[in-house]
């Protein structure tokens, strides 16, 4: 009954979360009991990116909260998902132990190769699942809270706060190329075996993190959506519309923009958390500004201030970018760039807002 309360006036999560259940039924029965010459038959590749498309939806849900909701254009959250993919990285790597190519059973590969004597003190505890779970959430939340803690008290805004989010993860990036930093340099964290006792390469582990991906997904969503029928909600929708105005009324607005954006940080890093053990690898590279310059035009695409617009547009954009890579490579930032100038100038609102305006068409009396 709480559920149907927070879902009561939005028929776009409930649709959504109609489809994730009836994915998270289908697509395991499809892939383990359907052979594999049948043409329903979902092979364990496909699974697989679905399932990273459905991190990758979450990440754009906990951009929506913050851009779509509070009016804060970040360009800095590929951050906070890789620093919650390098945490579970951290722990995916300890669990390989003695498997390794050097056969150290305390020490990662890369670490033997570099000559390292000794686990450094900021791995010590991620050979235990619940204490890489607590970092995947803590560590983004924490920098999220610093940097907000700075930025919105000094009254940071408008595109000067996007530029230092973005500066943000561009100096983690050259951070963690760096060898000494202890996170594998350029080539990051990879050749991962088991997740908390079962193998990666087995297709009941990856349908598992398939409807984890799902779940989570819907979790993150209800959260957002919790929010937002709130109180709070209305307020960030007050900042948003008019900050002076707010501050004017008595409200504390860099509070409510530093907790909604550690909240956001949080669910990013569980995103990158559940996206890292789907694609085998961790690196830099995730920090690139561009990474998170593409969030931004998921949820544009999609539709701002919606959330299940969110999650359409990085389903979109994330095919597309599937399909192009594969067969016109050169062509796929060309497309990416096109797109979000398309919406940008004919779809002010994303899909959803196409999709609404339809509606109301049909509406109307001839």
């Amino acid at each position: 009954m709480r559920l149907l309360n927070i879902l009561k006036n939005d028929r776009g999560g409930q649709i959504m979360m109609l489809v994730l259940l009836i994915m998270a039924i289908l697509v395991p029965i499809f892939n383990l009991m359907v052979p594999e010459n049948h043409p329903l038959h979902v092979p364990t590749y496909t699974v697989t990116l679905m399932g990273k498309y459905l991190t990758l939806a979450l990440l754009a849900v906990a951009v929506d909260l913050v851009w779509g909701y509070l009016g804060i254009l970040t360009l800095g959250h590929g951050a906070f998902f890789a620093l919650g993919g390098y945490a579970m990285g951290m722990y995916l790597m300890r669990q390989i132990g003695d498997r390794g190519v050097y056969g150290n059973p305390e020490l990662p590969d890369f670490m033997v190769f570099l000559d390292w004597k000794e686990l450094p003190w900021f791995w010590q505890g991620f050979d235990q699942f619940w204490f890489a779970a607590i970092m995947i959430m803590l560590v983004p939340g924490l920098l999220a809270f610093i940097f907000g803690w700075l930025a919105f008290r000094s009254r940071v805004s408008g595109v000067y706060l996007s530029i230092i989010t973005q500066a943000m993860t561009y100096a983690l990036m050259l951070a963690f190329y760096r060898n000494e930093m202890g996170f594998g340099g350029n080539n990051g964290l990879t050749d991962f075996k088991d997740l908390v006792g079962f193998s990666l390469q087995e297709d009941t582990t990856r349908i598992a993190l398939f409807v984890l991906s799902a779940v989570a997904l819907a979790i993150g969503y209800l959260i957002c959506r919790y929010l937002m029928n709130s109180r709070l909600g209305r307020v960030c929708i007050a900042v948003r519309d008019s900050e002076s105005r707010a501050r004017f009324m008595g409200y504390r607005v860099e509070n409510v923009k530093l907790w909604i954006f550690v909240i956001s940080a949080m669910l990013a890093g569980v995103a990158g958390a559940l996206y890292v053990p789907q694609v085998g690898i961790i690196n830099p590279n995730e920090f690139s500004p561009i990474n998170s310059i593409e969030i931004v035009v998921w949820v544009a695409v999609g539709g701002r201030a919606t959330l299940y617009g969110a999650v359409i547009g990085a389903l979109l954009i994330n095919y597309a970018k599937t399909y192009f890579t594969a067969e016109l490579p050169e062509v796929w930032l060309f497309a990416l760039g096109g797109i979000f100038v398309l919406v940008t100038l004919l779809l002010p609102k994303g899909v959803t807002g196409l999709i609404a305006g339809l509606k109301r068409h049909k509406e109307v009396p001839a």
